[in-house]
């Protein structure tokens, strides 16, 4: 098999024993909300760069996007500091996803900090309730357009129409969406309102589809019980709104790195030279200017 180069667009490293950053969802006795407390499993090492370069060497990984991991640290600029020590130091990460809460009247002095940093390429808020149609949520959006920043985002199909009108509401604004939508579920119902949940939101030129976490919490997970998943997105979206990413090591749960990459590779294996190169690599490329 052909192994393009790939530039992953969802990675987590991180530091358990760092004075300063906490990992909320992997510490004992906090399980995650939908997988539960086997995600502390991940809390048993360290995840450094270096960890992750030597795991992906059979992969072709030319470059990789970190999505922020410490959740709950009282300052989250402490970890885009501690990432792009990293890339400093091995060239991992290219582009860092930081934290911060755009309801928070005081955000913008966040990002302002967040981006002295030169790796820093957007923001992930998980915020809370109706947020997507929240007026102090769409005052802190709007400074995503002043300092050039990805909004990383966390949406089911359930909320694509609240999603659109955000898009269109703030057209100079890159979305994207995380994990394929996190589908639920893997039955035929779902498949059908997911699918039309994913049209509404490509609607919007300005929001782009991440193919990850398809695997997440799924031991049996195959090429073939993905391939749907990962073929809807791409005829909905197009292959250039769309890209592939590992959510690694979370999905190290169910998974080994190159069986996963693989994966993707077998699922378009058809699709031109150039169609395939747009998926893993060109558009993620252009998208976080790494």
């Amino acid at each position: 098999m052909d192994k393009l180069p790939f530039v992953d667009a969802h990675v987590h490293f991180y530091d358990m024993r760092h004075p300063e950053l906490v990992y909320g969802h992997w510490q004992p006795g906090v399980p995650h909300p939908t997988l539960g407390e086997q995600i502390q499993r991940l809390a048993e090492r360290n995840y450094l760069a270096e960890d992750y370069i030597a795991e992906t060497r059979n992969a072709n990984v030319t470059k990789a996007v970190h999505v922020q991991a410490a959740i709950g640290s009282p300052d989250p600029v402490t970890e885009t500091a501690w990432l792009q020590a990293a890339a400093d130091r091995t060239g991992f990460p290219h582009a860092i996803v930081a934290h911060a809460d755009l309801r928070d009247p005081g955000v913008a002095a966040v990002l302002a900090r967040h981006c002295r940093f030169p790796n820093m390429r957007g923001i992930r808020d998980f915020s809370y309730g109706d947020y997507l149609a929240a007026p102090d949520f769409h005052r802190g959006f709007a400074l995503l357009e002043k300092y050039n920043l990805v909004a990383s985002m966390a949406v089911t199909w359930q909320d694509m129409a609240k999603l659109r009108d955000l898009a269109d509401a703030f057209p100079n604004v890159s979305i994207v969406v995380d994990h394929t939508g996190s589908p639920a579920e893997r039955t035929d119902d779902y498949f059908t309102q997911w699918r039309a949940g994913m049209a509404t939101a490509a609607a919007c030129a300005n929001i782009r589809w991440k193919i990850s976490g398809l695997g997440m919490g799924d031991q049996n997970w195959t090429v073939d019980s993905i391939r749907p998943w990962v073929l809807a997105s791409i005829e909905t979206f197009g292959v250039d709104r769309c890209f592939f990413a590992t959510n690694w090591p979370v999905d190290w749960l169910w998974s080994s790195y190159d069986r996963l990459v693989d994966a993707y590779r077998a699922i378009v294996a058809d699709f031109s030279r150039d169609e395939q190169i747009a998926l893993f690599s060109k558009n993620a490329e252009n998208l976080y200017r790494i």
